[in-house]
């Protein structure tokens, strides 16, 4: 992928354990491009940014940069990393599908797959580098979605830990933010200014995301790890909504 200058650059908050680099990579970066077929990842062309938490650990917040890969209008799968320069961690994958697909997957597996909207329409989520009006389309796509994330390494905590040098432990299944005030508001500052993003401006220019907005399942699932959270107008728990209905 060709670096895009207008994109601010993302350091990685940790350097991983281990010393120098041997000296056969050298040699093989000389020859990649000529000897080695590098298909699979050709195609993740997509970037995308924003803020993950653990799906059972509330405490447990970084940032998640995504390059992904358009399989098909209902499917994308995505690398995940702590940054966005040449020495970025991996810390992940996060496989996207629509509503569509969401609908037919049997109700414990839904369990597993977090919501987008409010990621899309507080002004969270961002597309950097593309124009406002490209940035605009791709995200309209993507509203009503769903995300099947696990993070392998959390080398940004922001739950007063440090990040860990190496990838600890076993994989966490992460979640979307779901309302005001749930992200940890330094992680948010931090991710605002270094990526440059003014969610304020993001939120007005999506304002009219709000009419397409449909109930997702588990906007409330973390609700309660994060009181005082305030709602965002049109991000409303399926099973909530439902609830309403018939009562």
């Amino acid at each position: 992928m060709i670096r895009n200058p207008t994109v601010p650059r993302r350091a990685s908050p940790v350097r991983p354990a281990g010393e120098g680099r041997s000296a056969w990579r050298a040699v093989l970066e000389a020859g990649a491009s000529v000897l080695q077929d590098r298909a699979p990842l050709g195609d993740f062309d997509i970037y995308v940014a924003g803020l993950h938490c653990a799906r059972d650990d509330p405490g447990m917040q970084m940032e998640a940069h995504h390059y992904c890969r358009q399989v098909n209008q209902d499917l994308l799968q995505c690398v995940l990393f702590d940054g966005n320069t040449r020495d970025a961690n991996l810390i992940g994958i996060e496989y996207i599908i629509s509503e569509r697909l969401f609908a037919t997957l049997p109700g414990e597996e839904k369990a597993s797959w977090h919501p987008h909207n409010y990621e899309i329409l507080s002004g969270q989520l961002v597309a950097p580098g593309l124009p406002e009006v490209a940035e605009r389309a791709f995200l309209e796509e993507l509203m009503n979605s769903y995300g099947k994330t696990w993070h392998t390494w959390h080398t940004g905590r922001h739950d007063g830990e440090p990040g860990d040098r190496l990838p600890l432990g076993p994989p966490m299944l992460m979640w979307s933010f779901n309302r005001d005030g749930e992200a940890d508001e330094a992680l948010r500052q931090s991710f605002q200014e270094h990526m440059k993003i003014d969610e304020g401006e993001n939120r007005a220019r999506r304002e009219g995301f709000t009419d397409l907005a449909h109930p997702q399942h588990g906007v409330d699932a973390m609700a309660s790890c994060f009181p005082g959270a305030r709602p965002l107008r049109g991000v409303v728990d399926a099973d909530r909504d439902e609830g309403l209905d018939g009562g």
